[in-house]
């Protein structure tokens, strides 16, 4: 069976990144990396909510990044998933003025998503929020997904096991 993983907005916006800056450019290129070499391994599933906060404001490759998750298929929003965000909001697992990235949590939860793919490494793809999610999401009987980037689900073709050690 075939990992799904859900498409944060912070993927299709990085595919098309501008910035100049050594973390930017390198972000960029391993969205794409992963984007056009390894997306075929997985099913990917996004949602309305990405498709919204991509349509908002005014930016020059917003109809690129649009186009590039077009065929991506969308969760559905179910009624439990706004009792999911709330309860997230209410144990402190995403702030009041995220309510974004409750969201994608809760969809991703809900649908049993094994992963989460973004770049918002400070509310989502965080090491040390980790514990709390599972907790939560334990308690609320959902599925637990591995949160992460694009750089974690690359295939370093030629690397293997036991680089570093010593032989």
């Amino acid at each position: 069976m075939r990992k799904r993983v859900y498409i944060e907005t912070t993927i299709p916006s990085f595919y098309y990144e501008v910035r100049s800056t050594p973390d930017m450019i390198a972000r960029r290129e391993w969205t794409r990396d992963w984007w056009d070499n390894q997306r075929h391994h997985y099913d990917l599933v996004t949602s309305a909510a990405v498709i919204e906060e991509l349509s908002k404001g005014n930016y020059p490759s917003k109809e690129q990044a649009l186009a590039l998750i077009s065929q991506v298929a969308l969760l559905p929003t179910v009624s439990a998933i706004d009792a999911i965000v709330e309860t997230y909001i209410a144990h402190y697992v995403m702030p009041h003025n995220s309510l974004g990235d409750a969201l994608h949590l809760a969809l991703t939860s809900y649908h049993g998503c094994h992963f989460l793919l973004t770049w918002n490494c400070i509310h989502l793809a965080n090491a040390n929020k980790f514990e709390h999610i599972r907790h939560v999401n334990v308690l609320l009987g959902l599925y637990v997904p591995i949160i992460t980037t694009p750089v974690e689900l690359l295939n370093w073709e030629g690397a293997s096991d036991d680089a570093g050690q010593s032989p």
